[in-house]
């Protein structure tokens, strides 16, 4: 791995919150009371475009890059219940992706990939009214192969990056589908769920990546959580266990044997309209520590059509600040912060400070439309490759018919520095005009 890239590592999508990522139709084969079972199938295909290219790699050229990333996931899912014991559930599926063309702008895919393997395949218990204390389902517990949410993903939100051939002498490969990013379960988990969703609530567990670009880190993990009315308070705890070495590199290392600790709050604080949000990380590793935090706030605007909401958020990463597993969670910009920067030129969640205005509407029941402005400061500069810019993007979700979901997107970003002078931009730092196109179909 390139020096300065350690963190591209962190680049991990839960993309669930959006309306393009898992869109799916389950085909119901039983449904009665006591099981069901279902055929889970969804899709997405993706055509790009960025008139620049970025060189985190050592692998693209001045120019631009055109290509199409598409993966579908196919499996069944299931659940057996009992007013005596519970009921226990399971997923087991398979996905197969692919990138066309020219591979993205940044040199992770080079346009050859093409991958068919297991996704998930996980199995759990529900206590339903076992134990009255702790609510319905206060008790639940599920192991295998599946993704990890910890609070908004600011921490931890699956194993998301899928690298594909043309980097590291294809020691990165996971199929490709870089954007789109297709996998998103960790290869072996242990998650321990209490108190439900209401008042005091937490969880513990375990996860171990077979993901090389991630290092295949394994942590252990905690949160504990309380939630009422006006919103959620909470806490994380994360150990590192162990990387392989044969992967690691730069802060990577770090991992085996750190320390995350994280508090965060978000709600609208009894005021109808208003949103809060907030966390605060620490990480500690034999290095030192490095911290990372934002502070977010956001008013929709009731009298005005459209569901119109606008927002602000402060976010500040360290210098030294491993970025681990964030991803998409609740929103375009959480925690992809740029649609250009997040994903192909940088500063991929370490030793930056970002400022991000956004306007969301949802003009109809089909219609969500997202624009999002950012400034990106490096910390450091010294030693460090410049990832200083703005951005400004424009998204929509229409959802054309109840079976297909179209989504264009439009980027705008200008980097403070070309890579001839400290930056990643290749040909010259000039604006890049980076275009999306991605279709999601219910089968």
């Amino acid at each position: 791995m390139k020096p300065g890239l350690t963190n591209v590592i962190g680049r991990c999508v839960c993309i669930a919150g959006s309306l393009w990522c898992t869109v799916g139709q389950a085909y119901v084969l039983v449904d009665e009371p006591d099981r069901t079972l279902s055929l889970d199938v969804s899709s997405t295909v993706g055509v790009f475009h960025s008139k620049k290219n970025y060189q985190q790699w050592g692998n693209r050229e001045p120019g631009h890059s055109s290509w199409r990333e598409g993966y579908i996931k196919y499996g069944l899912s299931g659940s057996l219940a009992s007013d005596d014991l519970g009921s226990v559930f399971g997923t087991l599926s398979r996905t197969a992706s692919a990138t066309w063309g020219d591979g993205d702008a940044a040199g992770f895919t080079n346009g050859t990939e093409r991958t068919d393997k297991w996704e998930e395949a996980f199995a759990g218990w529900r206590s339903a009214d076992l134990f009255p204390a702790l609510g319905k389902d206060g008790v639940e517990v599920s192991a295998g192969r599946q993704a990890i949410l910890l609070g908004d993903g600011f921490l931890v939100a699956g194993d998301g990056i899928s690298a594909g051939r043309g980097l590291a002498d294809n020691r990165f490969n996971r199929g490709g589908g870089y954007y789109i990013t297709p996998r998103r379960a960790f290869d072996q988990t242990f998650w321990l769920k209490l108190g439900g969703q209401q008042g005091l609530h937490g969880s513990l567990g375990w996860f171990k990546s077979d993901n090389p670009i991630q290092a295949k880190v394994e942590m252990a993990f905690s949160t504990l959580e309380y939630t009422a009315d006006l919103g959620t308070v909470g806490m994380t705890y994360l150990h590192g266990l162990g990387v392989d070495q044969k992967f690691a590199s730069g802060a990577q290392v770090d991992r085996d044997g750190m320390d995350v600790y994280s508090l965060r709050a978000t709600g609208d604080a009894g005021v109808p309209g208003l949103f809060l949000s907030s966390e605060i990380a620490v990480q500690s590793t034999r290095r030192g520590n490095a911290k990372a935090g934002y502070v977010e706030a956001a008013w929709t605007f009731a009298d005005l059509p459209g569901k119109q909401t606008l927002g602000y958020r402060f976010s500040q990463y360290g210098a030294d600040w491993d970025a681990l597993l964030y991803g998409f969670s609740r929103g375009y910009g959480t925690w992809f912060q740029g649609e250009v920067a997040a994903n192909y030129a940088g500063p991929f969640g370490a030793n930056t400070t970002i400022q991000q205005v956004y306007w969301r509407a949802q003009p109809s029941e089909t219609l969500a439309v997202n624009i999002l402005a950012y400034d990106f400061r490096n910390q450091r500069t010294r030693g460090a490759i410049d990832s200083s810019g703005r951005e400004l993007d424009f998204i929509l979700d229409w959802s054309v018919t109840p079976n297909v979901i179209l989504s264009p997107m439009l980027g705008l970003y200008d980097p403070s520095k070309d890579a001839d002078h400290g930056g990643v931009q290749l040909g010259d730092d000039k604006l890049n005009v980076y275009s999306a196109v991605l279709i999601s179909t219910r089968f």
